[in-house]
């Protein structure tokens, strides 16, 4: 039971260093670029397995290359337009699409691993997918499809390349060890946001440094507490702790940026949790276990 709380104290603990990861991008991408600042995140986030010996020796140590290729590739695509959406749109709307990555993973595994999804996902979907469309529709600009601009549809990309990702892992089942799938993340991730971040680079200065460094170490906490906490506790209850980090981001954007958030974005946000919520319960009980903290979370 010891064991079980702590897990529990650890996946709280990281869901709110992904809210706060995101809420540190906002304010790194005042000035400088989401391209920019996602990379910088993945060069930061490799340091663990470039100068640790036994970290380095485990990344070293795969069994499909191809499969982490596709995890890696589609996991850096999935940073890169969640930072973009961050720089562009409130840091709550932008992360709350971006978690709504469970839609979008079980379709994948249904159509390309064969997996069965219960008939019952047919209730809390449409709940989340509804609950979406109200938070950008209280944010919505003239011009904008159905509420949805050229960020937010960035944003929905983040989460559907998220879904890909954690397909692919999927297929990998227990093939591969944590700091592989870390490792292959991060330095994949890098190559995928470096040109955008390269051909934008501005030289940060003052706070900027502090910004990056947050999102930096925030994001290696959270997957690293993940980790950690995944050898007691079921993929299910991850999922649903996982949201934290929409609420998480969305209440140090209101509260010190003061990022607007409505009546109606309010009720959004909360059918699309509970949406998300629902589904990550019904199908969490057609999958196996998840054993990679990277596997689990969106790819943020």
């Amino acid at each position: 039971m010891r064991a079980t709380q702590r897990a529990l104290l650890l996946m709280t603990a990281s869901a709110t260093c992904f809210g706060a990861m995101a809420f540190a991008a906002k304010l790194a991408s005042a000035r400088l670029s989401g391209s920019e600042v996602a990379m910088i995140r993945f060069a930061v986030g490799l340091l663990p397995a470039l100068l640790v010996p036994r970290y380095r020796r485990s990344a070293l140590t795969f069994q499909r290359l191809d499969l982490l290729f596709l995890r890696g590739f589609f996991g850096g695509i999935a940073v890169l337009c969640y930072f973009i959406a961050i720089a562009h749109i409130s840091v709550g709307v932008a992360t709350l699409l971006n978690y709504t990555a469970p839609l979008f993973s079980g379709i994948f595994s249904m159509l390309f691993l064969g997996e069965r999804i219960s008939a019952k996902v047919l209730i809390p979907a449409p709940i989340a997918l509804a609950g979406v469309f109200l938070v950008v529709h209280a944010h919505a600009q003239p011009g904008d499809i159905l509420g949805f601009g050229r960020w937010e549809l960035v944003g929905v990309m983040s989460a559907v390349s998220s879904g890909v990702a954690v397909t692919a892992m999927r297929a990998a089942r227990r093939g591969e060890n944590s700091w592989a799938v870390y490792a292959s993340f991060c330095l994949l991730g890098l190559f995928t946001t470096a040109p955008g971040g390269i051909s934008s680079w501005q030289t940060p200065r003052g706070d900027e440094w502090t910004s990056l460094a947050a999102t930096s170490l925030f994001a290696i906490a959270a997957q690293l507490l993940l980790t950690f906490s995944l050898r007691w506790v079921d993929a299910m209850t991850v999922g649903v702790i996982s949201q934290l980090a929409v609420i998480v981001s969305m209440i140090l954007g209101a509260t010190l940026i003061h990022e607007p958030i409505t009546a109606l974005a309010a009720f959004g946000s909360l059918l699309t949790i509970g949406g998300i919520v629902g589904v990550v319960y019904v199908t969490s009980w057609s999958k196996p276990p998840i054993v990679s903290a990277d596997e689990v979370a969106p790819e943020s």
